[in-house]
């Protein structure tokens, strides 16, 4: 495993590459990084993962506000450190609004697209994003103490209690970063944002697609997967076991069907260099 810096408006922002072949670019979610995309990605294959600006390793820099524009154009930057001229791109839930961005404005660039859990389709702050809104919201007004207070005791937290546990653990860990503070802007711009690409745009992208949804998710709703796959016109959509449910087996899943997309003779051959 290599690791690699990338300095970008103020910002150090880190890189790993690890394993051989064929290049995928894969991209961690919000407030993910490294660690979340390894546990998603089956070995075996060369993965190149950028950490978004204040994610992981990576400084949070100079600029404003925080976009997922900006997110795609660093790990586009990072693809052209590495020397890739075409590759996969692929993620989970922000790291996936990050893939289909890259795929439909820079179609040339871009061979196939793996979409895990994807929490955009094409518009900004859509609904299932307002809970992490929401923290963000209470951090910068209470800090984190009481704005987890506040938060536990809310509307949106008895929801996801019932409905959804695995969503309510990953944002109450908002409240615990040690950098709560200053992520919680990272947290607010980005919900709030979307992948600024079309229903039209992914229509005519002319690449093999992978994208995988599953149930017990607010945040990732079966149906955003679906509507993303239904978009892309050689897209497949497979559901997997729930996360919260059977982690597990949804790794196990994940793994194994990653691995059988990227050994297709289609994408081995749209990544040898003409």
């Amino acid at each position: 495993m290599a690791s690699q810096t990338l300095l970008r408006d103020g910002a150090t922002l880190l890189a790993t590459d690890t394993g051989e072949g064929p290049a995928v670019l894969f991209q961690h979610g919000l407030g993910g990084g490294e660690a979340q995309v390894a546990q998603t990605f089956p070995a075996g294959f060369r993965r190149i993962t950028l950490e978004c600006r204040g994610h992981g390793g990576s400084g949070l820099g100079d600029r404003r506000p925080f976009s997922l524009e900006m997110f795609a154009d660093d790990v586009l930057a990072a693809a052209d450190e590495a020397g890739l001229d075409r590759f996969v791109a692929g993620g989970v839930s922000m790291g996936a609004a990050i893939a289909l961005r890259l795929a439909c404005l820079h179609p040339r660039r871009v061979a196939g697209l793996i979409l895990v859990r994807p929490a955009w389709t094409f518009s900004p702050a859509p609904p299932n994003m307002q809970p992490i809104a929401e923290v963000a919201g209470l951090i910068l007004e209470h800090g984190t103490d009481k704005g987890r207070t506040i938060f536990a005791q809310s509307e949106t937290a008895t929801r996801l209690y019932r409905q959804a546990p695995d969503n309510l653990s990953s944002l109450l860990g908002y409240f615990d970063r040690p950098d709560a503070k200053a992520f919680a802007q990272v947290l607010a711009n980005i919900a709030g944002d979307g992948p600024g690409v079309s229903e039209r745009d992914a229509a005519v992208l002319d690449i093999p697609a992978l994208v995988f949804g599953n149930e017990i998710d607010a945040v990732h709703p079966l149906s955003t997967a679906y509507t993303i796959a239904a978009a892309i016109p050689d897209a497949v959509f497979a559901e997997i076991p729930p996360k919260a449910r059977d982690s597990a087996k949804h790794f196990g899943e994940l793994h194994e069907q990653i691995s059988s997309f990227l050994q297709s003779h289609s994408i081995t051959r749209s990544l040898i260099p003409s």
